[in-house]
């Protein structure tokens, strides 16, 4: 069940959430451009994306309304399929508050229901699948978000109540910013500031510019430790090799009891292939067993 740790090389998952006018856009292509290779820009922004193609090569593909989570999804899934290694999703605002929305599925819901927890229960995996669709993608993920003045009601020693600005809060659902590795947040002035770093790489620095070097150092970190499909390939390559060696449908089950959650540790495409070895394996000694 359990095995021993290891730093593994990753992709990253980077938030940049910011007022209008604060450089998402353009700070989240300098990133993208020091990460390196195919860079791809799914844009809602109404063609802005394209307003930066001067900074170096880059491809777009725009989403009009509805914005709704589902249509990132797929988005996302053939950027994979195309072979990009950057994905910026610009912006993932609109995937909550944009028309479309999270927000709007939800009082379309309510209104039939008649009942807002009921509606929330019903849009939530929506949502769900997108955070998930961006975690769990083979390509690097930079996601912008706007920002909005948050308030809060307070109390003074008199009892009476006031409203209070506390800071700027991403346009997204509450705690999304927990879901990444890395997330800045930039001012009007252009600088950026880490309210959440993994990486220790910003974290406690004050705010500064990001530029292409951001991206490379980013990389830097990110290519530390062990290659994950490397790893899985050469787990995989063992399993099977295992699996060949198996006599009877009794041992082959209890051989995949055994090793389950070795399996479940490969990377997807290699726990296919070897279930598919079990099945095949389970077939041929069954025949065998008939033959016999």
């Amino acid at each position: 069940m359990f095995r021993k740790a290891q730093r593994k090389k990753a992709k990253l998952r980077l938030g940049l959430a910011g007022p209008a006018g604060s450089g998402k856009t353009y700070s989240a292509l300098l990133i993208a451009f020091g990460l390196g290779g195919k860079v791809a820009m799914l844009d809602t922004e109404h063609g802005s994306g394209e307003l930066y193609a001067n900074l170096g090569d880059y491809d777009v593909a725009t989403l009009s309304p509805p914005f709704s989570p589902d249509r990132y999804v797929k988005i996302i899934r053939e950027a994979e399929k195309e072979g990009y290694n950057v994905l910026i999703i610009d912006s993932i605002s609109h995937a909550w508050a944009g028309e479309g929305g999270i927000l709007e599925m939800h009082d379309k819901y309510a209104k039939t229901k008649g009942n807002s927890f009921t509606a929330w229960r019903e849009v939530t995996p929506t949502h769900n699948a997108l955070v998930e669709a961006m975690l769990q993608s083979e390509m690097h993920i930079i996601a912008t978000m706007r920002s909005k003045q948050e308030y809060i009601m307070t109390t003074d020693d008199k009892g009476k109540t006031a409203i209070k600005k506390v800071g700027m809060a991403p346009i997204q659902r509450d705690g999304m910013e927990y879901e990444f590795t890395l997330f800045l947040e930039l001012s009007l002035e252009h600088y950026a500031m880490a309210t959440k770093d993994r990486t220790s790489l910003f974290d406690g620095r004050p705010p500064f510019v990001i530029t292409v070097e951001t991206g490379k150092t980013l990389l830097e970190w990110l290519e530390e430790g062990i290659d994950p499909v490397a790893e899985s390939q050469k787990a995989m390559q063992v399993l099977l090799e295992r699996i060949e060696r198996i006599a009877n449908v009794f041992e082959l089950k209890n051989w995949y009891k055994k090793h389950a959650s070795e399996i479940s540790a490969l990377i997807p495409a290699h726990q296919k292939e070897v279930i598919s070895a079990c099945t095949k394996k389970r077939a041929g000694l069954e025949e065998q067993a008939k033959t016999a």
